[in-house]
């Protein structure tokens, strides 16, 4: 595969480059489609190439082909602790087999729990040798839960483990890059000032992430503050903190545009500050992404002949895809081009829309049109990502605008001796702007949330929005129709999606690790049968995104202990009736009794880790399935199943295997 890929590359690569060589000699201008087919089939091969070498799993020596129960590894980003929980991505450098030393190579995420007497201390870079065992990432379970195995794997990672502190063996070596190690220090000593200077502790949280990109435990309030608002870009330090401080730069070095000396003197000068404060902020990935597309549209700018925007930051992206194809699938990669190239192609449009003579206002319409091309351009896809849409971004981005940058000129200043002394000032800003966020997300319908599309639904509506634009851009009729079309069989789709969720009925049984919860769906309605609350995080993350999406508006909470009556659904004496749907409970009031009930049922539900014995069960009982929810011990789950397959009936374990899923007739 390597070696194809890479004699595809290097022949089609030669072509082109003789093409260009030989063009006025064979007039290849008459073969622009050919050569154009032949630049675009170069770059599929080449990236494919990139993509397989960087695939750490297809390396000789990756550490997952083999079960190697010692592993030393190094701590490959800043630690994340969550209560007693630390987590943190490792590199691993070698194992043990035979109390012999092999390298490998791969990298590993790891839950380490923490001792509370005397917690182990790490820092990015510490090497460590490990006592493990390693298992693949586990794909998502239930209907529309995050997929956290394609996310690590879009970081190259395959493999996790949990361990206890005292399978870890420090050794007091630091083998991390000394660059990043050198950054993460010095934002450390960053932080440090802020909560020094800083006293309200909400004030510092969004100091220390919208500046420094470290991440501070900001409140559920404020984050939603900035989510409802269409702000929330304000706290990821990103292309917009970088172009601030490249615009504050540009505007107080004016003065050295007048010689060509001077000139490439500012050049160097904003290059190496921009690189200074991606520095401060750890190098974290967005500052260093925003970092490299600037540093190349100042040097275009500066330097070449024929300026061309798209072509610059298609460079800037090809530039970042050569070092690690994988950033392809960051989100944070794709609507921070897709943003900068709305800025180049649609600001300068729409701002063009209106013509205000008032100098004020004419600044106040040139915010809010970059605001419109930004938000245009990447609406489709955070629906997609994020399922929500802030009705007022406008008045949230407008708002914002000026105390982004005035927090962000501060907060760099007030790290600075005696000029700290600004910092109740800087802190007052940040109070300031988080109240009037917050009063903007409360206003009515500040959200369109729960809003889910699939792929194809994305790819029209990206069509139909783009065809828009263009169409009215260029004034081009068939682009409009096109349009039109797209948009049509988006809304059917759309229409056909409501249609279906009110006229739904099904039972979904969810994959959790020790509760359980089935969901038993009518229309828009749902009866949720659990143990979990509504702010649990197994709720938040497991059950409630497939509500979501199955559009439901009303759920009514029980447990399996409780009896309950209602229109399409009855829960009393150990049994479920959901529709013409019947369920047989045994739990824990079940034990040492004798089960009387016989009948025919769709399923039983074995929960609570009960202890009846499924042998007892009475020869008039009929049922197709038996369920096994997480409650049960690992080795009832076994039983359980033993049981099942010499019945010759179906078991379905809740428990790292999908959610059960039972589509009913209308």
């Amino acid at each position: 595969m390597i070696l194809f890929l890479a004699i595809a590359s290097a022949v089609i690569f030669l072509s082109v480059l003789f093409i260009n060589i030989t063009y006025k000699k064979f007039d290849a201008y008459k073969f622009k489609g050919v050569t154009g087919i032949s630049i675009l089939l170069f770059f599929f091969f080449l990236g494919a190439l990139l993509s397989v070498l960087n695939n750490e799993t297809l390396k000789p020596d990756y550490f997952a082909k083999k079960n190697y129960k010692i592993l030393k590894i190094w701590v490959n980003d800043e630690p994340e602790q969550t209560d007693d929980i630390l987590r943190f991505k490792a590199r691993v450098v070698s194992g043990y087999e035979n109390s012999k030393q092999i390298r490998l190579s791969g990298q590993l995420l790891l839950a380490l729990k923490v001792d509370s007497i005397t917690p182990i201390q790490l820092k990015y870079g510490d090497e460590l040798v490990v006592s493990a065992k390693y298992l693949e990432v586990e794909p998502p379970y239930s209907p529309a839960e995050f997929d956290f195995k394609r996310w690590l794997a879009s970081q190259n990672i395959y493999q996790q483990t949990f361990i206890n502190q005292n399978h870890v063996l420090k050794t007091n070596r630091n083998i991390g890059n000394r660059i990043i190690k050198f950054a993460l220090d010095l934002r450390e000593k960053q932080v440090a000032k802020y909560r020094k200077i800083i006293n309200d502790d909400e004030a510092f949280a969004v100091a220390s992430t919208l500046i420094l990109g470290f991440r501070a435990d900001l409140s559920k309030e404020t984050l939603t503050a900035y989510s409802k608002t269409g702000t929330i870009h304000a706290l990821s330090v990103s292309g917009s903190h970088v172009g601030i401080i490249f615009l504050l730069l540009e505007f107080c070095l004016a003065f050295l545009n007048k010689r060509r000396s001077l000139k490439i003197f500012k050049f160097i000068l904003i290059c190496s500050l921009i690189w200074s404060y991606a520095l401060i902020t750890g190098l974290s990935p967005s500052v260093v992404r925003a970092a490299i597309m600037i540093t190349i549209f100042i040097t275009a700018k500066n330097f070449a002949r024929n300026k061309n925007s798209y072509n610059t930051l298609a460079f800037a992206a090809f530039c970042q895809l050569v070092y690690n194809p994988f950033l392809i699938w960051d989100v944070g990669f794709q609507l921070s081009y897709l943003s900068v190239f709305g800025l180049i192609y649609l600001q300068p449009k729409i701002y063009k829309w209106i013509y205000v003579k008032n100098k004020r206002l004419n600044k106040i319409w040139e915010l809010t049109a970059l605001s419109l091309s930004a938000q245009l351009v990447t609406f489709p896809l955070c629906i997609y990502y994020f399922h929500q849409f802030p009705v007022y971004f406008l008045l949230g981005n407008l708002f914002i605008a000026i105390p982004l940058f005035i927090i962000m000129v501060l907060g760099i200043f007030v790290l600075v001796p005696l000029i700290d002394r600004l910092s109740p000032i800087f802190e007052w800003i940040i109070v300031s702007t988080n109240t009037v966020l917050k009063w903007i997300s409360n206003l009515p319908f500040s959200t369109v949330s729960s809003v889910w599309m699939n792929l194809i639904e994305l790819i029209l509506l990206s069509l139909a929005l783009a065809f828009f634009v263009y169409s009215l851009a260029k004034y081009h009729k068939r682009c409009l129709i096109i349009s039109l079309i797209s948009y049509i069989i988006y809304s059917a789709l759309i229409v056909y999606k409501d249609w279906t969720a009110i006229h739904q009925k099904k039972i979904i049984l969810f994959t959790l690790r020790k509760n359980y919860a089935a969901a038993f769906i009518t229309g828009r309605d749902a009866v949720l049968v659990t143990d979990l609350t509504e702010v649990d995080k197994n709720y938040l993350f497991f059950v409630a995104p497939a509500l979501e999406q199955s559009q439901i508006k009303k759920v009514d909470f029980i447990n399996l202990k409780m009896d309950t009556i209602l229109r399409h659904f009855i829960k009393k004496d150990n049994q479920i009736v959901f529709n013409d749907y019947n369920i047989l409970l045994i739990n824990e009031q079940m034990n040492y009794k004798k089960l009387a009930v016989i009948g025919k049922f769709k399923s039983i539900w074995l929960t609570g880790n009960h202890k009846f014995k499924l042998e007892n069960l009475p020869n008039g009982l009929e049922y197709e399935d038996i369920i096994i929810d997480a409650t049960n011990k690992d080795y009832k789950i076994a039983t359980f199943k033993t049981f099942a397959d010499n019945n010759k009936v179906r078991a379905h374990v809740l428990k790292k295997n999908p959610a059960y899923l039972v589509h009913l007739t209308q």
